[in-house]
């Protein structure tokens, strides 16, 4: 018997012991047809799917060595008949074979039967073996291949069946899966069912706090990732228990039977382009084929370029009349790496059709019914663009006579059981004209008549080629139409790859681009191997090694040519363009057909290498004021003197401006093996960071690809250096866990290498990750360690920042005399190196310092200096935090007036950075603010709002002091017992963590509505 599994690493098991699969690329080739297992895969499906981004020329070949390979695998395990070759690919035969996903399938279908019969205990049984089929994320291995969405498919699958096993187990009173579910609800916090059924859970064990706080906690993470509140099933549950309401929480039903959506009728169609033009005959077939009474399914399809999108819009517009409950719109993404997921579609259109978030099923089963329930009485049409295949359009149909579906496709679709199939050619010779005279002017055509009938030639009346060539005229009024004219009637045997159907776009863009000259040609294929979107003329001068003035002139050469399009002025008055993305693909194919590779790897080297040198410059401008871990870089490409003005005039600017385009580029270096540049521009971060926002979607983008490269180069201190910087990244989110364990995984290496630096690094991002959750004994011991390494080194900058997070954490335990004594260090290492970044975070430590001694006049002066220096150095996060300690220093003196707007303006920066703990304490100060006034329903709201923050960063010594705040509420509103609660709930967090809030809680007189002013 043949087992296949998927749902892990893509294994086959016979009887006699494991198949063998080769490596990720026969792994990739057999997993997709077994996704497809009963149809045929054509070889250029496999050829996608195991070269998603650059396929050698060899591609076919190599498909059938390695088809070749696991037929002989299989044969010697007694299965001969796996794989068949069926023209144009190939096929899986598994009718005597099982695979786990199946398995799984069927398990949770049969554990629902259960369910609905009463027959909890079997049900849950039955899921839990659907589980143990798992052996990791689905597809391991695979992530970056196109069958990525299959494995989310899948993944999705085993989440809805935890789900399943769950509620069968709330329904027979277990209550044994809470650490499971609570891992769970950790990996998917915004996953509502999970989290509902984790506050059951705990309700039950007579754990109440614990449930409202797993609310908070579900309902930050819905706000800051969703941007939406919990549905009604959730607060619902969270109202019951804070009602107590036994009914609702020890019921055997512990989740609510979905309600009837509201009537929702979208509108959803595209915009035809304004100069659409001709097509009348298929235009007005697909009209009166979709007013008819029972309109159907309709397949438009045709080679790339033909108009398909755009016919299908202008029909759609047409035919709204005819479809008054409205008319929905996918762009299924079919020819592109990442194709939209029928899940993924459905749950867009139930969304469309008004189905609550909390209402959408999980499962693609359940979301198909639900979706085809919906339309089945109505009268819709759905316009799918770009299909990939049948599998990927079939779920997606609706039901019912009255609705329609009309799709666009490369394929012709002909597995689509009913579909009417209209096929688009080229345009007839008077829609070309039509097209070319919309686009460049009638009377300009009619001036030459003769030349234009011959571009008209050239381009076979395609509509991409003739855009092309038109706006190519359009841009450049003086050009004669007989000179383009003449550049066709050149390329007569490329005209004929033109008309080769999915060759169209290759061949359109070949027009111009075989016309250039030699530079040209390098300059065009040159950007598209390094695959940036935007660029200026200094990134071409490096990728060709020649002149800033030679690359812009290289520039107008290809404006002229169409292939590239000025976007306009930055603001330092530097000239931009951009590739189109075909142009783009087709750029990178010829670089890669006619250059070497060296000759590609060493453009990339300067380009990449010409941005460090800029960033460089910006350090240099703007020291950093933490550990810099990575060794001293050598000698440096020089920055122009233009170029470097520029951007130290904005530096923040220009570091926001090109954050994709470095990100791009430092990938596409990391995935040709240059993994030690990677590794040295990401070590750059410092510089990186300076515009103050959390910009982390960027910076795991680079850091992620470097440890990758690292990791495949077997690059050992890139690697650790890649792991800090990973863990610099997690406690920059307030992931404080991930952090230590990154900072923990770094250490290791640095000592295996007996790199002390990078152990100084590494012991001190420890220490900050230890201390943000209040882990202040762990904190020290690590931060001693660093400073002792650092010492060794002479590090000034090193040592200013570990004596600087010490102080602070010596200041949170109460222990004034070292905590001075170490920032007073931190800050004659600091205007040592000239680092007016590390004098203000010193500063606004100082500025703390002074405020928790009661030295008011001091801690004004200090924060004041540190939020100056950080507005001059364009730091607008770090700027707030400088002005949110000036301000609950004033909030100390009594001066409520004036920290009111300063408070309420940290808070807004604080969002609009997405920086979830300068919120936190800004909503508290506030909180004490307003509680200092009496406005105790406001202050409480604010609090609550500060306590699911700190739920959510897991920083439970905040959370206390945030909860001494609301103790002082409830008693300034005289609910005793509440207060009481909270004060000692904040005292034991105090204690345990041995912070000077303890001691002067102790010595305190007893708690009153304005107590001691803690930290």
């Amino acid at each position: 018997m043949l087992q296949v599994r998927l749902l892990g690493p893509v294994t086959a098991q016979s009887s006699d012991g494991p198949v063998p699969l080769g490596g990720s690329k026969p792994r990739a080739l057999f997993a997709a047809l077994v996704l497809e297992r009963g149809r045929i895969v054509p070889a250029s499906r496999l050829v996608d799917v195991v070269w998603p981004d650059n396929p050698p020329e060899s591609a076919r070949a190599l498909i059938q060595t390695y088809v070749s390979t696991l037929r002989k695998s299989f044969a010697r395990h007694g299965h001969p008949d796996v794989i068949g070759t069926h023209p144009p690919g190939y096929l899986a035969r598994l009718d005597d074979a099982t695979v786990d996903a199946d398995v799984l399938a069927g398990l949770v279908d049969q554990a629902r039967e259960k369910a609905g019969l009463g027959d909890h205990g079997g049900a849950a049984d039955l899921l839990r073996e659907a589980i143990a089929l798992s052996r990791g994320p689905a597809l391991s291995g695979l992530e970056r291949s196109p069958l990525a969405a299959e494995a989310r498919r899948l993944d999705e699958l085993l989440l809805v069946a935890h789900g399943e096993r769950v509620a069968a187990e709330l329904n027979q009173g277990r209550l044994d899966h809470l650490a499971e579910l609570t891992g769970l609800v950790s990996r998917h916090p915004t996953n509502e069912r999970l989290r509902g059924q984790l506050m059951v859970t705990l309700y039950r064990l007579g754990r109440q706090t614990d449930a409202l706080a797993c609310y908070r906690e579900g309902r930050s993470a819905l706000v800051e990732e969703l941007g939406m509140e919990p549905g009604p099933h959730l607060r619902e549950l969270h109202e019951a228990i804070l009602r107590g309401d036994g009914e609702v929480l020890h019921g055997d039903r512990v989740e609510p039977e979905p309600g009837p959506p509201p009537l929702v009728i979208p509108v959803q169609v595209p915009l035809a382009p304004s100069d659409f033009t001709g097509r009348e005959v298929e235009r007005d077939s697909l009209v009166t084929a979709l007013r008819a009474t029972a309109p159907g399914t309709h397949v438009l399809a045709g080679q790339g370029g033909s108009g398909k999108s755009a016919l299908a819009a202008r029909v759609a517009q047409q035919v709204r009349e005819s479809f008054p409950d409205g008319l929905l719109y996918a762009d299924l993404r079919g020819m592109t790496d990442s194709p939209a997921t029928p899940d993924e579609v459905l749950a867009g259109f139930l969304r469309s059709l008004g189905v609550g978030l909390s209402h959408i099923p999980d499962s693609a089963r359940e979301r198909t019914e639900l979706y085809r329930s919906l339309v089945a009485g109505r009268r819709i049409l759905v316009l799918f663009d770009d299909a990939a295949n049948e599998r990927q359009v079939r779920p997606l149909l609706p039901a019912g006579p009255q609705c329609a579906a009309l799709i666009t496709s490369r394929d012709r679709l002909a597995g689509l059981a009913g579909a009417t199939l209209t096929e688009l050619g080229v345009l007839t010779d008077e829609e070309a004209w039509a097209l070319l005279c919309r686009i460049i002017g009638a009377e300009r055509a009619a001036g030459d008549v003769a030349s234009a009938r011959g571009i008209l030639s050239g381009c076979e009346n395609l509509p991409l080629a003739i855009r092309i060539a038109g706006a190519r005229l359009a841009t450049r009024r003086q050009l004669p139409l007989g000179v383009l004219a003449g550049r066709l009637a050149d390329e007569r045997q490329r005209l004929d790859e033109l008309a080769a159907g999915d060759l169209a776009v290759r061949s359109s863009i070949a027009l111009s681009y075989r016309a250039l000259d030699e530079q040209a040609g390098a300059a065009l294929r040159r950007l598209g191997f390094f695959g940036i979107p935007e660029f200026d003329a200094w990134v071409l001068s490096r990728l060709l090694d020649t002149s800033e003035a030679a690359a812009e002139r290289l520039l107008e050469l290809l404006v002229d040519a169409h292939l590239v399009e000025f976007t306009g002025v930055d603001p330092t008055g530097v000239l931009r363009y951009r590739l189109h993305d075909l142009v783009r693909l087709y750029a990178r194919e010829r670089a890669d057909a006619e250059e070497p590779a060296e000759a590609l790897r060493d453009a990339v080297v300067r380009a990449v290498t010409g941005w460090r040198a800029v960033i460089d410059r910006i350090t240099t401008t703007f020291p950093p004021a933490e550990v810099v871990w990575h060794k001293p870089s050598g000698p440096r490409f020089p920055v122009p003197d233009e170029l470097a003005r520029r951007v130290l005039g904005d530096a923040a600017g220009w570091l926001q401006r090109e954050e994709s385009v470095l990100a791009i580029g430092l990938e596409r270096a990391a995935a040709i093996g240059l993994d030690e540049l990677a590794c040295d521009f990401v070590s750059a971060r410092m510089a990186l960071e300076l515009e103050g926002a959390n910009r982390f979607e960027f910076r795991s983008r680079i850091v992620n690809a470097a440890l990758e490269a690292s990791v495949l180069a077997d690059n050992l201190h890139g690697e650790a250096d890649m792991l800090a910087e990973l863990a610099h990244l997690r406690y920059a989110e307030d992931r404080y866990s991930e952090s230590r364990q990154h900072f923990g995984e770094a250490l290791s290496r640095f000592r295996a290498l007996r790199d002390v630096r990078g152990q100084a690094s590494a012991l001190a991002g420890l220490g900050l990750a230890c201390r943000e959750p209040g882990h202040l004994a762990e904190a020290l011991h690590f931060l001693n360690q660093s400073a002792a390494l650092l010492h060794t080194l002479d590090d000034a900058v090193g040592l200013g920042y570990v004596h600087r997070v010490r102080g602070s954490v010596l200041l949170e335990q109460g222990n004034f005399p070292a905590a001075l004594a170490d920032l007073e260090l931190s800050m004659s290492a600091y205007r040592r190196t000239g680092s007016r970044r590390g004098v203000a975070y010193t500063l606004r430590s100082l500025g703390l310092y002074h405020r928790a001694r009661g030295e008011y006049d001091e801690a004004l002066r200090a924060c004041a200096e540190a939020a100056e220096i950080f507005a001059e150095l364009g730091n607008d996060l770090m700027h707030s935090y400088a002005v949110r300690a000036f301000a609950t220093t004033q909030l100390r003196m009594g001066l409520v007036d004036e920290a009111l707007p300063r408070l309420e303006w940290v808070l807004s920066v604080a969002r609009d950075a997405r920086d979830r703990w300068g919120q936190g304490v800004a909503l508290r100060v506030l909180g004490q603010l307003h509680l200092a006034q009496g406005r105790l329903d406001l202050a409480e709201d604010l609090l609550d709002s500060a306590m699911s923050l700190w739920d959510t960063v897991q920083a439970p010594l905040w959370r206390a002091r945030t909860e001494y705040v609301l103790s002082l509420v409830y008693r300034a509103r005289g609910d005793l017992d509440a207060a009481d609660r909270a004060y000692a709930s904040a005292r034991r967090v105090f204690h345990d963590r041995n912070s000077r809030e303890y001691v002067e809680l102790s010595t305190a007189p007893a708690p009153a509505s304005a107590g001691p002013t803690l930290h």
